[in-house]
């Protein structure tokens, strides 16, 4: 005769079940606090207005003037993302390389000003915080009033924002990655830029391509956010559609961007696929 198997049980359970009412308790009143109301979206007058402009996405606007328009936006959003990236990288690489500890000489063993090294270190660190603390946005507004309307407003704002986010993150992917060549090179008597690129570089490079083609695809949509403050680019044409009650030209502004995040990750796939 066998006996009946004990109840399974998770011993964690009551603990889950407490943190998640505990999450729950200290949400409720952030979301007041946001005036976040989602009856709104289904009272009737609401309602009625979301339908009608949802409807009026189908079909897409396919005129030959708006699809003009639309390439032109899309390839000027392209190059405003592009040539912010291309200037972050610049901010950034630097940045990264006088942040990285494991490419400090100090960090094999006794060494002569260690304490500047490390003030540098902690100096290049609180750089890429103040250039990525204000949200880019905030420096095209800004960049708006110096330079006046037009791309290049939006291409400086991404290039700091962007640049302290790349230095930032470029630090911490080098300084995660296995050490011991770069530090080998190092206690051979090999500079610090031949031991980023001999020792880390090869073994960080799929991780920091990665990250830098998933911050392009992050500037194509900030491109288009700060074209809504007058940076151009598809940001522009969306708010003359929107302002215009034109869905269907929204619809096809919106495919655009669906194939512009589309076109990164494929980027993304194939380089990660050359590097491994």
């Amino acid at each position: 005769m066998t006996t009946a198997s004990p109840r399974l049980r998770d011993p964690l359970a009551g603990r889950r079940f407490a943190w998640s009412v505990t999450a729950l308790v200290l949400l409720w009143p952030l979301l007041r606090l946001a005036e976040f109301h989602p009856s709104v979206l289904f009272d009737p007058r609401n309602s009625s207005v979301i339908g009608s402009f949802v409807r009026g996405f189908l079909p897409p606007a396919t005129s030959s003037d708006f699809l003009h328009d639309l390439l032109a936006a899309t390839l000027q959003t392209l190059a405003i993302a592009t040539a912010g990236i291309a200037l972050a990288f610049a901010i950034a690489v630097p940045l990264a390389f006088v942040a990285t500890r494991s490419l400090s000489v100090a960090a094999i063993g006794p060494a002569d000003g260690r304490w500047r090294g490390r003030a540098l270190r902690r100096g290049m660190r609180l750089l890429t915080m103040v250039l990525r603390s204000l949200p880019e946005i905030v420096w095209a507004l800004m960049f708006v009033r110096a330079l006046g309307l037009g791309p290049a407003a939006g291409v400086l704002a991404l290039a700091i924002t962007y640049g302290g986010m790349l230095a930032k993150v470029y630090a911490e992917i080098l300084e995660s990655t296995d050490a011991r060549p770069a530090r080998a090179l190092l206690q051979a008597g090999s500079g610090r830029a031949a031991a980023l690129c001999f020792g880390l570089l090869p073994l960080a490079a799929e991780e920091l391509v990665s990250y830098t083609v998933y911050r392009w695809e992050c500037a194509v949509r900030a491109a288009v956010v700060m074209g809504f403050v007058g940076a151009g680019g598809l940001g522009q044409l969306m708010d003359q559609a929107l302002k215009g009650f034109d869905p269907g030209q929204a619809s096809s502004i919106s495919l655009v961007f669906v194939a512009l995040v589309m076109l990164a990750d494929a980027i993304s796939v194939v380089l990660r696929k050359v590097l491994a």
